[in-house]
């Protein structure tokens, strides 16, 4: 079995289950400014960091544009060899004009030279070469090129050392040459939404000979380099737990979910804007702090200093609670976070902060982080079975548009969910109450009552249930009691 070459790339390593195979020739493919120059210099520092030798031959780019982009990220490159072409331009120049051959036969003969050449010199572990493209343009012709490359294949399949070609897919993109003769390919894709940054993802077509984590998974260009965030694969991930009852802290809340969630189950919070939805979520965090276990809330719409703020005003001592580091608010902006950025931080929440109950505040939020919809249900689907199997309770709230009277859900996603609870408005006596009930436990038996909701500074209160009332899930309601049958708050 080969040893493996570690690429450095946080997440990478991952996807290649530890690495790339050593002694190989691979392609980096990718469009002008998607990250390959980034990723093979980390490729190559890591190697030096490790003790090996590495050679940097670049093409198409100068030293100092080289030296810029690993200033620009914090790296010392001194450690690193390199080959410029553009150190021999002149001289390839001078001696075409005294040959009978053409000029394009001379510079691709004599650059390949001098490559060769200077790989003896340095007898590196690692090697990368930036780009193909010129290769290509001082080969003109498609056999000439495929030869070219079979024979850098060849030869450095005698010095074991692992090699990246980048290639900027200036060519055909019909043209599989390179992917034919490589031992695996790396594919990077930038994608440009309507609104918001850049979106940027990985994928390995090929990998001869090794198992590797398949499809696409998203990345980022930060300071310090490329990180790639895998796909989530859930059923790779179990940890045993004891399924027991997750109380809110409020004898009547619980009472309506029939003795409280099952932990490692997820519940959905439907409602209109304003009905009490993330003051719900806030309860279950502030009664998971005061057990001594760890929340987080992923907020999407509501500013972080604002939902502390409004829970303190609801007697939570949210401030208190995350001062402490039992909860963790998270402000999210769906325009710069790609979905799989999301589930990396969700993940990291449970394996290095050891939360055990996560609310994602809200779903409309989480749904502008999305390529498109369809992909919603596959990757919330993903996430909730993750936290599932890691015994976290998950809360997902859903604003439903509408205010007054019938409502509509963005998406339909009630049957993912473990538990689904539904708040409404209703009229009563010239007054907008507030209305809680559960219609869906999939794990045990629960209240089919619909209750009376009020938030005020001493918390959240559960009422009666509406006896009186025909109608308040349609959100138009008919009463037909006594007006003492109603809070007073």
């Amino acid at each position: 079995m080969l040893p493996r070459a570690l690429t450095g790339v946080e997440g990478l390593d991952h996807v290649l289950r530890g690495g790339l195979p050593a002694h190989r020739l691979y392609l980096v493919e990718g469009d002008p400014g998607v990250g390959k120059t980034t990723l093979a210099l980390q490729f190559l520092l890591t190697g030096v960091a490790r003790g090996e030798r590495a050679l940097y031959i670049t093409l198409s780019e100068t030293q100092d544009e080289v030296r810029a982009i690993a200033d620009a990220h914090g790296w010392n490159i001194d450690g690193l060899a390199m080959f410029e072409l553009s150190s021999l331009e002149q001289r390839l120049h001078i001696d075409a004009e005294n040959t009978i051959f053409r000029p394009s036969d001379v510079e691709l003969t004599e650059t390949t030279q001098a490559l060769l050449q200077r790989v003896e010199e340095v007898a590196p572990e690692r090697v990368v070469l930036d780009s193909l493209s010129e290769l290509r343009l001082l080969a003109q012709n498609a056999l000439r090129y495929r030869r070219e490359v079979l024979n850098f294949k060849t030869y450095f399949s005698t010095k074991r050392c692992t090699v990246l070609l980048l290639d900027d897919r200036t060519a055909d993109p019909n043209d599989q040459q390179l992917q034919s003769l490589a031992h695996g390919v790396i594919s990077l894709h930038q994608l440009a939404p309507e609104y918001g940054g850049d979106r940027r993802r990985l994928r390995v077509t090929k990998l001869r000979g090794a198992a590797f984590r398949s499809g696409y998974h998203d990345m980022t260009i930060e300071t310090g380099g490329v990180r790639v965030f895998p796909r989530l694969v859930a059923a790779e991930s179990h940890t045993p737990f004891v399924r027991t009852p997750l109380l809110s802290g409020i004898d009547q809340l619980d009472r309506l979910l029939g003795g409280g969630l099952d932990r490692g189950t997820s519940m959905l919070i439907m409602g209109n804007a304003g009905t009490g939805k993330s003051s719900i979520v806030a309860q279950y965090a502030a009664a998971a702090a005061e057990r001594g276990e760890r929340a987080a809330i992923l907020a999407f719409d509501e500013l972080r200093a604002t939902a502390i703020m409004r829970s303190d005003a609801m007697g939570m001592n949210m401030s208190e609670h995350v001062a402490a580091g039992r909860v963790i608010i998270q402000q999210i902006d769906p325009a710069e976070m790609s979905p799989g950025e999301l589930a990396h931080l969700a993940m990291r929440l449970v394996d290095r902060h050891k939360v055990s109950f996560v609310a994602i505040d809200t779903l409309n939020g989480y749904l502008q982080s999305m390529p498109a919809e369809r992909h919603l249900y596959l990757q919330l689907h993903e996430l909730l079975s993750y936290f599932g199997q890691q015994g976290v309770t998950t809360m997902i709230v859903m604003a439903q548009v509408g205010t007054i009277g019938p409502v509509q859900s963005p998406v339909e996603v009630s049957y993912i969910a473990d538990n689904v609870m539904l708040l409404r408005y209703f009229e009563a006596e010239g007054r907008i109450r507030k209305a809680i009930s559960v219609v869906k436990k999939r794990t045990g038996f629960h209240e089919n009552t619909i209750r009376e909701l009020s938030l005020d500074s001493t918390g959240i209160h559960i009422g009666e249930p509406l006896t009186a009332f025909r109608g308040v899930l349609t959100g138009l309601p008919t009463y037909f009691g006594e007006s003492s049958e109603l809070s007073e708050s």
